[in-house]
């Protein structure tokens, strides 16, 4: 395996996050708190780095690795930041849990460019479908996973995040050609009536 992506941009270095970046990753945080804002309805909380750092994968959920992989810039701060989980539920199955962008570097086609090498390095550390969850009606992250190919296999609706309480579209994509239906029999959560 591929211990991390390396950076498709040459004044980017790709780092795994672990406890020592806790403050890097909190100062990302509240430099771009854009999706705690819209998933969750207030901006990040102190604590936040700490918990994406250490806060364990629900109880009976298998999986792999939980892979924090951050994008550094030549100032040695960080411009991008992803959560991405290898087999997830079943085999092959690899979740991306979080994926993040500084907001001063939307717009142009960073985010593309390092999912793109992203989903490159997921497949050749042997994934063969890939899940996330987007808030529906957040139409830039919906254009965003469906320009990848991402299509839907359910809606989760009325779900509790802090203080809102939102719509989820749960997406998937097949890598090796496999139909939503074998995407449903390895996730069953995944499937409508679940």
């Amino acid at each position: 395996m591929t211990p991390l992506p390396a950076s498709p941009i040459p004044d980017l270095t790709t780092i795994e996050i672990s406890s020592e970046h806790e403050d890097l990753l909190q100062r990302f945080f509240e430099a771009n708190p854009g999706y705690y804002t819209d998933y969750y309805g207030e901006q990040p909380r102190p604590d936040e780095a700490a918990h994406e750092i250490h806060d364990a994968l629900p109880e009976g959920w298998a999986f792999t690795k939980k892979w924090l992989i951050g994008y550094l810039d030549v100032s040695g701060e960080l411009i991008g930041f992803a959560n991405i989980v290898s087999d997830l539920i079943s085999p092959r199955v690899w979740h991306t849990g979080f994926f993040v962008i500084a907001t001063s570097r939307h717009g142009r086609g960073l985010g593309h460019t390092l999912y793109e090498n992203l989903e490159q390095w997921m497949v050749a550390n042997g994934a063969a479908w890939l899940r996330l969850g987007v808030v529906a009606g957040n139409a830039r992250a919906e254009r965003f996973w469906f320009s990848h190919g991402f299509l839907e296999t359910r809606i989760r609706e009325n779900t509790p995040y802090r203080k809102l309480t939102q719509t989820m579209r749960v997406l998937y994509k097949s890598l090796a050609g496999g139909t939503l239906e074998e995407y449903r029999a390895l996730v069953p959560r995944d499937r409508p009536d679940a």
